[in-house]
């Protein structure tokens, strides 16, 4: 059971098929109610009227021969105030549901005086020759003329001048409610399964034509998968629908998807290409020495060491960074931070607001930030780099100039990219790796900053790194 319901297809199916099928029981109900209310209601108001014409023949003080009692073959009875049957049609021969079952009349005893005052048994009190307005309805079954069906029986009470207070039972056969509430039946119990069918069967069809982009976009991505191939996109239908916007994030998903697998791609080869020149300098300058060790070079053996470690964590760095390594959400004095990076370095100056200016962060990735800025500066300077921190607004702002010939506008971008290395910065000893703006904009961005970089207003090149912060929290900590 759970394998036959087990696409959307066949549970959508099932689920309209079981709300119509619901919504027609209770609808079928109401009819069925409302028609045999309206019915019975009929037959009351049928049986109500013989009723009246019998009493109203009473009244006048017709005697009990002349009355109309076998009009269209209905049950008729008249009983007097001791419920004693004193008139009857004809041919009756069974009857129940009016509380006298007798079906032959006996004589009339003489009224006395005192029942020409007596009330009727609905309370009313009549005069002679009235007829009670006050009508008492009820069911059941009588047999005439060898026929037995089901009745309404109305009761109307009626003061006559010589026989005291009468009461008339006049029924109204149900046949015709019986009849009508079974032809409507057996209607619904044919009609409402094949209303079904017909309703599983469109809803099937129509199921099916919903969703087949969905299985198109099935086959695209078992495709995709399994040829690898990241360029292909799944087809996307014009219906501008659910479906249809399904499909375009998928594709926009596998965009993404195959820039990140380019990248990937682009950020192996190029470590490769880098580690590969530093490990075949290592290598060779030891198969050197392994031969003539008067020729090692031990200087530059080490600073291919130094060259390929920090080659390493900066690859390292980069993959943390990829895979989504969040940072602390310690609080770094910026200004701290940056005297502690310019230490030990020659020509950089650092100027910094009043009081403290701080990020929420990592204290190491940030450090990391401004040492990478700060190398970059010293390689393009002439004389002088200067660090400023201070607040804007509630941004807290890391500027660093250096004095040098700056970056032409239309490289101030791709800087930050990986392994790339400006015209005059790719020897092996003064351009690095390229990686360094590349960690420093990737860390500044995983805490919710910028990096940018203009031109400084006294020549050179002014790298901004801009970081939230919490001016008005800094104040009260202080």
């Amino acid at each position: 059971m759970s394998r036959l319901f087990a696409s959307v297809r066949a549970r959508a199916t099932l689920a309209a098929t079981l709300v119509v099928a619901v919504a027609l029981v209770a609808a079928g109900t109401a009819v069925l109610l409302s028609l045999r209310s309206n019915l019975l209601g009929e037959a009351g108001t049928q049986a109500e009227r013989s009723a009246r014409e019998v009493a109203t023949e009473l009244a006048v003080g017709t005697p009990y021969a002349d009355l109309s009692l076998d009009v269209d073959d209905r049950p008729v009875q008249v009983v007097d105030d001791d419920g004693v049957l004193v008139a009857a049609s004809e041919d009756l021969e069974r009857i129940s549901g009016t509380g006298v079952d007798a079906v032959k009349p006996r004589p009339a005893a003489s009224p006395g005086g005192e029942d020409d005052d007596a009330d009727d048994d609905s309370g009313e009190s009549l005069e002679p020759g009235e007829i009670g307005g006050r009508i008492t309805v009820s069911d059941g079954s009588a047999t005439i003329d060898g026929d037995t069906e089901d009745y309404r029986f109305a009761a109307v009470p009626v003061k006559t001048e010589d026989r005291g207070t009468l009461t008339v039972y006049a029924g109204a056969p149900l046949s015709a409610e019986h009849g009508a509430v079974n032809t409507a039946l057996t209607v619904m119990l044919i009609g409402f399964p094949l209303l079904l069918a017909v309703v599983a069967w469109v809803t099937w069809l129509v199921t099916r034509r919903a969703l087949r982009p969905v299985e198109g976009i099935r086959r695209e991505m078992a495709a995709i998968t399994a040829s690898e191939d990241l360029a292909r996109r799944v087809p996307v239908p014009g219906t501008h629908d659910e479906v249809a916007r399904l499909a375009t994030t998928t594709n926009e998903t596998l965009a993404a998807l195959e820039a990140s697998v380019e990248r990937q791609r682009g950020f192996v080869a190029d470590a490769s290409h880098e580690l590969r020149s530093p490990i075949a300098s290592l290598r060779t300058q030891l198969e050197v020495a392994a031969a003539h060790p008067e020729l090692l070079d031990l200087d530059g053996a080490v600073a291919d060491t130094v060259r390929l470690q920090r080659l390493a964590a900066d690859l390292l760095l980069l993959a943390r960074l990829d895979a989504g390594e969040r940072p602390a959400d310690a609080r770094v004095d910026l200004a701290a931070l940056a005297r502690e990076a310019a230490e030990g370095r020659a020509g950089v100056r650092v100027r910094g607001d009043e009081g403290v200016v701080s990020a929420a962060g990592s204290r190491g990735q940030l450090g990391r930030v401004l040492a990478n800025l700060l190398d970059n500066a010293e390689r393009h300077a002439r004389s002088v780099v200067e660090v400023s921190v201070r607040w804007d607004g509630d941004t807290a702002l890391v500027a660093v100039t250096d004095d040098g010939e700056g970056v032409p506008a239309a490289d101030r971008e791709r800087i930050f990219e990986r392994f790339v290395r400006l015209d005059d910065a790719r020897s092996r000893d003064d351009g690095g790796a390229g990686l360094g703006l590349a960690i420093a904009r990737d860390v500044a961005v995983r805490h919710g900053g910028t990096l940018t970089v203009h031109d400084a207003p006294a020549g050179g090149a002014l790298f901004e790194l801009r970081l939230p912060g919490d001016r008005a929290g800094t104040a009260r900590d202080m």
